[in-house]
C-alpha cells in the first residue's frame, strides 16, 4: 500500500490546490495569491511523501566508527 498511499494524497493535495485556485477572489493580487496557495500545498506535500518514503527502507543497525573494537564486539 506504500505507492498506492503516496498517490492518493498527491490527488487530495492536487483538489485541494486545484479548489485554492478558484476560491481566490479577483483582484491585483490574484495571481500573488495563487501561486502562494498551489507552492504552499506542494511543497507540504513534497516534504511529507519524502519523510514517509524515507522510512519504507531505514538504516538497519547503524555502525558506529567512534567505538572502540572490544565495544563492539559486545553490542553488535
Amino acid at each position: 500500500m506504500a505507492g498506492g498511499l503516496i498517490f492518493l494524497y498527491f490527488f487530495i493535495a492536487a483538489a485541494v490546490a486545484a479548489g485554492g485556485f478558484f476560491v481566490v477572489p479577483k483582484g491585483e493580487n490574484q495571481v500573488v495569491t495563487r501561486t502562494a496557495i498551489i507552492l504552499a500545498i506542494t511543497c507540504c506535500w513534497l516534504m511529507w511523501a519524502i519523510t514517509y518514503l524515507a522510512q519504507l527502507h531505514p538504516l538497519i543497525k547503524p555502525r558506529r566508527a567512534d567505538l572502540r573494537p572490544a565495544h563492539d564486539e559486545l553490542f553488535f
